[in-house]
């Protein structure tokens, strides 16, 4: 229902018919990793995205997500992309580094591209806190991927 009378409003909608998924995840904490993966998966077929609509990739860390991010956003083959793993606190900088890094070329190459990509890095304190947060995290994911793929599509619609 609209908020406004004499506003056109775009829905949002979780009807991912006709959409095809690219996953990338990080392999780095493998446990974390497919735990967000599965959680993703199972709520991509929850919301109507056949198996045979969804493919994976994996790549070594955090950092290397957004190269093959691009590489599966600029084939044209994708309505939306998500991005999995777990950047988790140590000892040293390289904490920050890793997590502001990836997520910022993540965004870049959702911008470049036009392709929506789900932000599925978890950035947490410790294993217990990423442990805690996968699945629901994967489930979210999922769910924005579908959502922006709908709307990118009536976005670019000519009403």
């Amino acid at each position: 229902m609209p908020r406004f009378d004499q506003i056109h409003e775009y829905p949002s909608s979780l009807d991912a018919s006709g959409h095809k998924v690219g996953l990338v995840m990080a392999r780095f904490n493998p446990e974390i990793g497919e735990g967000l993966l599965s959680a993703c998966v199972a709520e991509l077929k929850r919301l109507g995205v056949a198996e045979a609509e969804m493919t994976i990739a994996t790549v070594p860390g955090a950092l290397e997500l957004p190269l093959a991010l691009q590489t599966m956003a600029q084939s044209g083959r994708f309505s939306a992309l998500v991005a999995l793993g777990a950047v988790i606190r140590g000892e040293t900088y390289h904490f920050e580094v890793v997590s502001n890094d990836a997520c910022r070329a993540v965004m870049e190459v959702q911008l470049e591209t036009g392709i929506p990509i789900a932000n599925g890095i978890l950035t947490t304190e410790n294993d217990d806190q990423a442990l805690a947060r996968m699945r629901q995290k994967g489930t979210d994911c999922a769910q924005a991927a579908v959502e922006m793929a709908n709307l990118q599509k009536a976005l670019k619609k000519n009403d």
